[in-house]
């Protein structure tokens, strides 16, 4: 599918409705472009929510994920074997 499109005076353009209805872009939906060998390309972006974590949570976890001396000992007689 191509279109001509125009550039507003601040630089915008409209993505025609039956392309953004074809690639699920919606309104607020990110989107990245680029430049490939002189052209714009422009795709959907996967947007992938993050959690954040507090540095108590991650002490919380480090403290819990300590090998024991036997665990240790254990897995490093196993390595020295391998």
């Amino acid at each position: 599918m191509r279109e001509t499109l125009i550039v507003s005076n601040r630089g915008q353009i409209t993505l025609p409705a039956d392309m953004r209805k074809q690639l699920g872009i919606a309104p607020g939906s990110a989107v990245i472009i680029e430049t490939r060998n002189g052209e714009l390309a422009l795709k959907p972006a996967a947007v992938l929510e993050i959690e954040r974590y507090s540095d108590e949570q991650i002490a919380q976890w480090d403290s819990e994920d300590k090998l024991t001396a036997a665990e240790r000992r254990r897995i490093l007689a196993r390595l020295q074997k391998a």
